[in-house]
């Protein structure tokens, strides 16, 4: 049909089945604090590009811990999470599930970091 965006409808409920699953399904705590921001669907529905963020807001060394723990998760978990949503969306074939984390939360933190700290400076009195 023209003007059908297929891919984008199953993306759509792929992410639903799979934030499902992580907050349910899944006793893995590394992936107990998981959000599934977007998916990304190709026109074929072969592959499914999974972005994913942290829902707790830690910095650093620990941030980034983290992320690693929840990709190790989410590696470990990819067969029976592309199992169940591959029968819960009803699709022919198994999409190949990529996961990339979705640094968009960590730029906008770091830029609100940002303009507040120039807010601070510009509250404080100059010097002559």
């Amino acid at each position: 049909m023209p003007g059908d965006n297929r891919p984008a409808r199953v993306a759509a409920q792929v992410r639903q089945e799979l934030a499902r699953l992580l907050a349910r399904d899944f006793a893995d705590p590394r992936l107990a604090e998981l959000v599934v921001t977007n998916v990304v669907m190709t026109g074929d529905l072969r592959v499914a590009k999974i972005f994913w963020r942290l829902a707790t807001v830690v910095t650093g060394a620990e941030h980034d811990a983290r992320k690693v723990d929840a990709k190790a998760g989410l590696e470990k978990a990819s067969g029976r999470l592309k199992r169940t949503v591959t029968e819960r969306v009803g699709l022919r074939y198994a999409p190949e599930l990529r996961f990339v984390y979705d640094a968009g939360q960590d730029a906008r933190d770091r830029i609100e970091a940002l303009l507040h700290e120039v807010a601070q400076d510009a509250k404080k009195p100059t010097e002559s």
